[in-house]
């Protein structure tokens, strides 16, 4: 069984931090490229970050500077380290594990940018 289990989310003030955590089980976990979406209300689903199995890394411009994402395999989890935050980052943040045609989501955490 397969599970994405997203957390770290919360309330943060504009120009704060926040990390999150996606923990992952059921797959090989090392094998996979991990993605951070996010989706605000009215809005896209909006790719955030990736990370391949060799490390590389990609960003939206949005996030750009901001954003950092990265892994430890051995603790089967991704992260998403936000700084500066915006309230045009709140959103609903969902952790995605992809190989080849194997695709599998989280059922988000909720980030909420607010003075």
């Amino acid at each position: 069984q397969v599970q994405l289990v997203e957390s770290g989310g919360g309330l943060v003030q504009p120009g704060g931090s926040l990390r999150l955590s996606c923990a992952a089980s059921g797959i090989t976990f090392s094998s996979y490229t991990m993605r951070w979406y996010r989706q605000a209300p009215g809005k896209e689903r909006e790719l955030v970050a990736s990370i391949v199995p060799g490390g590389s890394t990609w960003y939206a411009d949005s996030v750009k500077g901001r954003f950092t994402i990265s892994r430890d395999n051995a603790k089967n989890t991704v992260y998403l380290r936000m700084n500066t935050l915006k309230p045009e980052d709140t959103a609903m943040y969902s952790c995605n594990a992809q190989y080849n045609f194997l695709k599998y989501w989280g059922q988000g955490t909720q980030v909420t940018v607010s003075s």
